[in-house]
This record gives C-alpha cells, structure tokens and sequence, in this order.
C-alpha cells in the first residue's frame, strides 16, 4: 500500500508527501530491525539462562564425585604408605599387609558430565555464557581431561597388575566382599569401608603375605604407584578448584537474572 501510495504522490509531482512516505519507510524499517534485534537478544537471554542452569547442575554433580575422589585417592595413598612399611618389616601383620597392599592398587574416576558443555561449544553459543564463569575454570575444567591421566594411568601400570597376580582370588573375593569400596546404588564407589573383616584363613593370609615380601620388584613398582596416586589426588584437587570458581560465577549470574 504503501509502495503504490509513493508512486501515486510522484505522479502528482507531490514532493512533501513523498519525503513523508520515505520517512515512513525508513523509520518503519528502522523499527522492525530493532524489534527483530530485541527479539533475537531476548531468545538467547533465555537460552544463556537454561545453559547456566543446566551447567550448574552437572558441576554440581561433578564437584561431589571430584571432592569424594579427592578424599579416596587420600585413603589409597595412606595404604601405598602403610604397604610399604609392613613390606619392610618381615613380622609385620599378614593380614594388615595384604589389605593394605591390595588397597594401594585401587583406582576410582568418573569422568565429567560433557554433554551440555558439549552441546554450547558445538553450536557455537560459548558466548551466551557469563564471561567469568568460562574464564574461571570451566573450560580449563572441560579442556583437561583428567579421566584419560588419572583412571589410564592408574590402571595400566605394573604395581597394579603385580599385586593382584601375587593375590590369590580367593583373598580378593574376600577383600571385596568385607574391605574394599562402598558402592552407592548406582554402583559408584563413594568410599573405603571404614571396618575391614576378611573370612580368610590366617595360613592362607600368611603364605600371600610372605608371597608380597619375596617379590624384589613390588617395594620399587609401590614407590613408583606412590607418585602415580599423588599425582591423581593433585589434579582432582584441580578439578575441585576449578569447579568451586565456575559454579561461582554461574551462581551469581543467576542471582543477577
């Protein structure tokens, strides 16, 4: 209508009418630009909001597995210690040494909950993210995995796979049952059992325990674990950081909304 109006006024050589239909024009263009603008600021506002929501719940659940790691790979390295000085000690307790032996070889990890991280830097929308929150730590957090240095390490390495070949399955069964993980319902291990009760028979335990201290390599592949689960339980301790600083950020911003 408008453009048949335009044509009408230039017809009639109407020259005040035409700058005011241009204006029209103009100012009309200008304004559903802005809407548009606004619109499409508002649809990534909400879309900033659910990613800040989502995120924060699945650091949340990172950070009470990274804390609950931190305080287990603290129990291991305690055992690695407690290992090797029964190991040196050749009228040390049969049973305290095997069990602390076994327990210096264990290994726990979850790895991080990815898929919403995952999903923003896919489509692009990292920026629909508080600035503070992805420089504080989370994308060092997502960036570094930890899962790949921490469980890998730990499972392939000769200390591990020495003492279990030197176990008998029998007393493994039985650490498992009565001093190993707990185990919440989902199967993930939470912590050491705080009493350890083995149904062995005390030769058995000795002959093991005697098997542990003839082994020349295990001392040296325990001192070598001992780097390995410090190591384990420094970088989780990052991961802890990291996750305190972003849920920080994402707290606020929420508070901010």
């Amino acid at each position: 209508m408008i453009l048949r109006r335009i044509i009408e006024h230039v017809k009639a050589q109407n020259w005040t009418a035409i700058g005011i239909d241009f204006v029209i024009v103009v100012i009309g263009v200008f304004v559903g630009i802005q809407v548009s603008n606004w619109n499409a600021g508002q649809t990534d506002k909400r879309r900033g909001a659910e990613y800040v929501e989502r995120l924060s719940r699945d650091l949340e659940g990172d950070l009470a597995s990274r804390r609950g790691e931190v305080v287990y790979y603290a129990a291991v390295l305690d055992s690695v210690l407690r290992a090797n000085a029964l190991l040196g000690d050749p009228r040390s307790d049969p049973e305290a040494l095997v069990v602390s032996a076994y327990r210096a070889s264990e290994s726990n990890y979850s790895p991080p909950t990815r898929a919403t991280w995952d999903e923003i830097v896919s489509s692009g929308d990292i920026g629909l993210l508080p600035r503070e929150a992805v420089d504080s730590g989370m994308a060092d957090y997502f960036g570094f995995d930890t899962y790949v240095l921490v469980y890998d390490t730990l499972q392939r390495f000769d200390y591990r796979r020495r003492v279990r070949k030197l176990v008998p399955l029998e007393i493994q069964m039985a650490i498992r049952a009565g001093c190993s993980d707990v185990r919440d319902e989902a199967q993930v291990i939470v912590s050491f059992m705080e009493t350890c009760e083995l149904d062995v028979a005390n030769a058995a335990l000795s002959r093991t325990a005697n098997a542990l201290r003839a082994d020349r390599q295990l001392r040296a592949e325990l001192q070598y674990q001992y780097s390995d689960v410090y190591s384990a339980r420094a970088n989780l301790s990052g991961d802890v950081v990291y996750l305190e600083r972003a849920l920080a950020a994402l707290h606020g911003e929420s508070a901010r909304r």
